[in-house]
């Protein structure tokens, strides 16, 4: 099958506002379509993220946050490695009402680019795959995410290459290193959407709270 051209959706760098995100992903869950496109695609994001993490984090019993979370697919990635307290955040309705029953212990539609209703040092780990790009979260949520996070807990997630210098990525993970809020375990160019020579970096980084 002939891969699809991500340009024929809105270029995500145009989108400006959170209600154009949300319109944005409503728009693509309609029908199946994005599950769709993520598998034309060869979209590797999700098993990428979650294969890095089970690396290091071995109780299949950890309560995670999958951060932005759309139809599922890290959801499903976790569950497929065992991992069975699932809590799962997205500000598409649309995608959430596409996500499989029996992945989520629960779901929350929420912008994440606020503060969550979430309590302090509450997951043993947050996963967020595809959400730091164009015009989505910006990098102030990782402080969000490192509060919501128990200590030694971990924070994995990828950053569209496009956006990581430019946009304040590596300067906010320097930031939260120096100020002793987390260590780096892993950062490196991953494959992501390699179909569409899009590239993100992933990373994995261990909270310190003591």
């Amino acid at each position: 099958m002939a891969q699809k051209d991500i340009g024929n959706k809105v270029p995500l760098d145009t989108l400006t506002s959170t209600r154009q995100v949300e319109a944005f992903y409503d728009e693509w869950a309609d029908g199946g379509k994005y599950n769709r496109d993520m598998q034309d695609w060869n979209y590797t994001g999700p098993e990428e993220c979650v294969g890095v993490l089970s690396n290091y984090l071995q109780d299949t019993h950890s309560v995670i946050l999958d951060a932005a979370c759309g139809s599922g697919l890290v959801g499903e990635a976790l569950q497929r490695r065992g991992y069975d307290c699932i809590y799962g955040a997205d500000l598409s309705e649309k995608l959430l009402d596409a996500v499989p029953r029996g992945i989520y212990r629960q779901l929350l539609q929420a912008d994440l680019n606020c503060p969550v209703d979430m309590p302090d040092n509450f997951f043993d780990a947050v996963v967020c795959v595809g959400a730091f790009t164009f015009g989505h979260l910006k990098a102030e949520v990782f402080e969000e995410f490192v509060r919501i996070t128990k200590d030694k807990g971990y924070i994995c997630f990828t950053i569209n290459n496009g956006i990581y210098a430019e946009q304040g990525f590596e300067a906010e993970l320097k930031r939260l290193e120096r100020q002793n809020k987390w260590c780096k375990k892993e950062l490196f160019l991953g494959e992501y959407l390699a179909s569409k020579s899009v590239h993100a970096r992933l990373g994995l980084f261990q909270v310190s709270k003591s």
